[in-house]
């Protein structure tokens, strides 16, 4: 199947300015270059001195921002956030996954509210994690949060947006679910096990994982920019939550690898402490809003998502 992409609107019809933060992030990456490839003008936030014409400082521990170099952006993307499976989670680095989000947030939200001339829309990542442990019920945007460490973030993350909408700044969160590429996230480590036959499923396998491929992933948030309609919540999953059983058989068959391995879950808390409850939880979440927006699956089924990110 050939990628497709949004149809063209507000945005994507003419060259735009956007501003990214979290651009060097395996989405922000992706999303940049696509930007740039399709000619508009990308603006990346930085927290050191900028280097070169398309840079901009920001500090979001100190809440500052140079809204000067934000003039004329017609975007605000939020992408930023240490990383939630990179360390174990200790109460420091809990933390640190908190204030990357919520602190970064509020200082893009409010530095945009500020502006004489703010951007039209501000896009800010968010996570399915919202949703907690939702076993094997299907749920979508209309579903409330529930209790946890990863829940109650989202909704502070998500909280932290309030000055851009209250400005009449157009806010949309992406609830990004498990994106599916070789240089990053979840499986730039999975692929490597399965490669070398050493893959299989993660405690009984039934747990759902929600996943999308990078390129949707990408075409996604350029829907989100540029679809007037669409403000607050939108799932990024693909259309088929499947358990990670299903999950590690299409790794198998796409791989050509055996996968007869099993992390036990008294393992799995064993090496990730808390991490573990949501690496074994079930989140079936369905992309109902994005759907209904008109938006066009390149890669819906998990094989052929699994192929596009060995390319």
């Amino acid at each position: 199947m050939e990628p497709t992409q949004p149809a063209q609107s507000a945005l994507s019809s003419r060259r735009s300015r956007i501003a990214v933060a979290g651009a060097s992030g395996l989405i922000g990456t992706a999303l940049t270059r696509a930007l740039s490839d399709d000619g508009h003008e990308v603006v990346r936030l930085v927290r050191r001195a900028p280097r070169t014409k398309d840079e901009v400082r920001w500090d979001p521990k100190k809440g500052y921002v140079d809204t000067a170099g934000l003039a004329g952006c017609d975007a605000l993307v939020n992408l930023a956030g240490a990383g939630i499976g990179d360390h174990r989670w200790t109460d420091a680095y809990k933390q640190e996954i908190r204030d990357s989000r919520v602190l970064g947030t509020t200082a893009l939200a409010e530095a945009a509210a500020s502006m004489d001339a703010p951007p039209r829309v501000f896009l800010c990542a968010s996570a399915i994690g919202y949703y907690g442990d939702t076993g094997q019920r299907a749920v979508d945007e209309s579903a409330p949060s529930r209790e946890g460490f990863l829940p109650s973030l989202c909704v502070e993350w998500e909280g932290a947006a309030a000055a851009a909408h209250a400005a009449g700044i157009r806010t949309v969160f992406s609830r990004n679910g498990l994106v599916v590429a070789r240089e990053g996230g979840a499986w730039q480590r999975l692929f490597p096990l399965f490669k070398a036959g050493l893959g299989g499923r993660l405690g009984d396998g039934r747990q759902y994982w929600s996943y999308i491929s990078l390129h949707d992933a990408v075409a996604a948030l350029r829907h989100l920019l540029d679809t007037e309609s669409l403000a607050g919540p939108v799932n990024l999953t693909a259309p088929d939550p499947l358990t990670n059983r299903e999950v590690t058989a299409a790794m198998g068959r796409v791989l050509h690898r055996p996968t007869l391995f099993t992390a036990p879950a008294p393992a799995l808390r064993v090496v990730l402490g808390e991490l573990a409850g949501d690496v074994l939880g079930s989140q079936r979440v369905l992309p109902t809003r994005l759907l209904e927006s008109g938006f066009s699956f390149a890669f819906p089924g998990i094989e052929e998502t699994i192929r596009a990110a060995l390319r």
